[in-house]
């Protein structure tokens, strides 16, 4: 008869007979892997919760009373891993997400002047394949995997292949004068090196190609396709209110205002840093110099026209401290006319993009489009208001809900007075449909096989994301206009349970994607998709966060990991 899990705790503790733990570790890893694969979504770090599970089991194999069930017991030590290295996992992304978006601003037009008159000469003294390297990766703005498919190597080759190509780059511009960090350069190469061509040139070109020969047609749409879908890529994270400290320069088709933006984007960073130091250590000195009028107070309670003085003084700390504590770090920004201002530019060209098929498709002049932009652009900026608000006054989910309909009621109405009835019920299905169009555009570029193939598979993609979508929505009693994609419903800035129950929502969506996705996609696609959704769910609550913690008062703001 085989041991029990017991028997052979005792035996590898009294004996140290590794045959004994060895078994513990056949009947039982399987059952651990899998709980921890469930709850980090990674194949690595499941591997890492389960060797420390499995770690603390040898630890504590002398400790266990009779009766323990093992499996039980390695399953509550797999959940608190699993929860121990999520947490480290999102706080590791979180600060590198900060520190792109820092060093993003810092790569300023100022760097582009310089670089701009010797990219060309020095791309030219690159190797071929070190020269298509830099060009797929920054120029086209493709994924590393895109990179290494078309250079025939893997992600990791593709990714030592871009580094070297950046650092000879930037060797070139060194001894030229031209001082930039390796990554630095990547940045300012994604954000400058390719600038929109005028609408002319598109138009003269199309034409040519079409009275020249009708084979050139399916060539000119591809290419157009294929520069569609990278825009629509690039302008995925403009929507999201980051983009009021960062996002600015990946507006690589509005290269004419982006240097401008570059300038105003860094002198926000620098006010929004400095005013939050500045509050914190107001806050900080008002509590210490209240705990030094409270000995005070103690001190001279015999003399009571002191006590009176003393206790004026606190209560005016009180209010001090209050109010710095009230104050968020983005108070700055938001309070300042010329700062609110250059933020909402910045959130009009986000809101451009994103809503840039829309105003085509509406067919609207440029007066009328800039009116619409505007629009968006204000009610961006308003939602900030309300989130500050909602933040400060302490709202629950349900008032922070309320709160954000109405606002979205009142934007559809605006919406309906500025373009009219059936332009509003289109932008009323665009603004629905965006999780379906910018998921598909993101999974889009993961997909393999001919170019029919692919886009059969695109369109089985999205009807599958539209109607795990309408079914998710009814299943849970939310409207079918509900906003899934996390970072563009503001409610859930405002508010970490209704973000959470955004991001449960949306991931219950994937699911079911992924699902439905089994019938036309490879495994390899599935697996993919898999990747992104996970990578997405925890880029989106770290986003959330970040956002959550910059409109907060600074009493009430997350401690920073």
């Amino acid at each position: 008869m085989s041991e029990t899990d017991l028997e052979l705790l005792a035996r590898y503790t009294g004996h140290e007979a590794e045959d004994a733990f060895a078994e513990l570790v056949r009947r039982h890893v399987d059952l651990v892997y899998s709980a921890a694969l469930r709850q980090v979504g990674s194949p690595q770090l499941a591997e890492e919760v389960a060797q420390s599970a499995f770690l603390k089991l040898a630890r504590h194999a002398a400790e266990f009373a009779p009766g323990t069930v093992i499996p039980a017991w390695l399953y509550q030590v797999t959940r608190r891993e699993a929860i121990d290295v999520v947490r480290h996992e999102a706080r590791r992304q979180l600060r590198e997400q900060i520190a792109t978006q820092m060093n993003a601003i810092d790569a300023t037009a100022a760097d582009w002047e310089q670089i701009e008159p010797l990219l060309d000469e020095a791309m030219q003294a690159l190797e071929e394949t070190d020269r298509t390297a830099i060009l797929l990766r920054f120029f086209g703005n493709k994924s590393l995997r895109e990179v290494g498919h078309t250079l025939g190597t893997s992600d990791d080759a593709a990714q030592k292949r871009v580094s070297r190509a950046l650092e000879r780059l930037r060797e070139f511009l060194a001894e030229r004068g031209v001082a930039v960090g390796a990554g630095g350069l990547g940045l300012i190469l994604s954000a400058n090196a390719v600038q929109a061509a005028p609408a002319s040139l598109a138009a003269t070109i199309s034409t040519a190609a079409f009275v020249g020969t009708a084979a050139a047609a399916p060539i000119l749409l591809t290419t157009a396709k294929t520069i569609a879908m990278t825009t629509l890529q690039k302008y995925l994270l403009t929507a999201t209110l980051v983009a009021a400290i960062g996002v600015g320069i990946y507006e690589a088709t509005q290269n004419s205002l982006l240097r401008s933006r570059n300038q105003a984007l860094e002198q926000q960073k620098a006010s929004l840093v400095e005013q939050t130091q500045r509050l914190q250590r107001e806050r900080d000195q008002a509590t210490n110099r209240l705990a030094l009028l409270a000995e005070d107070v103690a001190k001279a309670r015999k003399n009571p026209a002191e006590v009176m003085q003393l206790r004026g003084q606190v209560g005016s700390l009180i209010r001090e401290n209050k109010a710095a504590g009230e104050k968020s770090a983005l108070n700055k920004i938001t309070s300042d006319p010329a700062s609110r201002k250059a933020m909402r530019e910045t959130q009009k060209l986000g809101m451009a993009a994103l809503y840039g098929d829309l105003t085509r498709r509406l067919a609207l002049k440029p007066e009328m489009t800039g009116k619409f932009n505007d629009l968006l652009a204000d009610t961006v900026m308003d939602n900030i208001d309300l989130i500050t608000q909602a933040l400060h006054d302490g709202k629950s989910p349900t008032e922070t809900e309320q709160i954000f309909a109405a606002a979205d009621a009142a934007l559809l109405e605006k919406v309906q007075a500025l373009l009219g009835d059936e332009a509003a019920g289109q932008y009323k299905d665009y603004t629905q449909n965006l999780a379906t169009t910018l998921t598909s555009a993101q999974f889009a570029a993961s997909l393999t096989g001919e170019e029919p193939s692919k886009q059969g598979k695109v369109q089985q993609f999205r009807q599958a994301m539209q109607d795990a979508i309408a079914t998710t929505l009814k299943n849970d009693g939310l409207p079918p206009d509900f906003q899934v994609l996390p970072i563009l419903n503001f409610a859930n800035i405002a508010s970490e349970p209704e973000a959470e129950r955004n991001l449960k929502l949306l991931d219950e969506i994937y699911a079911n994607v992924a699902a439905r996705g089994s019938a036309f996609l490879t495994p390899e696609e599935l697996a993919s998709f898999q990747s992104f959704r996970t990578g997405y769910i925890n880029n989106s609550r770290m986003a959330l966060t970040m956002n959550r913690n910059l409109m907060a008062p600074l009493s009430k703001s997350a401690p920073t990991p």
